[in-house]
């Protein structure tokens, strides 16, 4: 399975203080789905709206994030990674955005929610 994971959604899951120092949370849920990935072998590209600082290297998964920050950075491009890759119909997206969840569709990509995917990687 490939993974498109919008990273924000998923570290907003829960309020354990994330907000504090969000560059943090975006390395522990990188760390998260390295482990994750690793033991499942499954394709995971996690998208933030603007680069963590300092930047986050991976050679388990794919680290991205939007050409510019902004709202709904990540979102616009999950979507354009979507429309870019020949195989959308093979690609799962993670988020809880409605908006995002609706394009998602229409490429023929489907959608799991932030929630339930962060139970999923937590059980690993």
């Amino acid at each position: 399975m490939r993974w498109l994971v919008d990273g924000m959604n998923v570290i907003g899951t829960r309020p354990d203080n994330w907000w504090r120092d969000r560059d943090a949370a975006m390395l522990a849920l990188v760390d998260r789905l390295e482990r994750w990935a690793a033991e499942e072998g499954d394709d995971v590209t996690v998208v933030f709206e603007r680069p963590p600082r300092p930047p986050i290297r991976s050679t388990v998964i794919e680290v991205a994030h939007a050409p510019r920050p902004g709202r709904d950075a990540a979102d616009h491009e999950i979507v354009r990674m979507l429309h870019a890759d020949p195989h959308p119909d093979q690609i799962r997206v993670v988020t809880s955005d409605r908006w995002l969840a609706e394009r998602v569709e229409v490429t023929g990509a489907t959608v799991e929610g932030s929630l339930s995917f962060r139970n999923r990687i937590e059980r690993a």
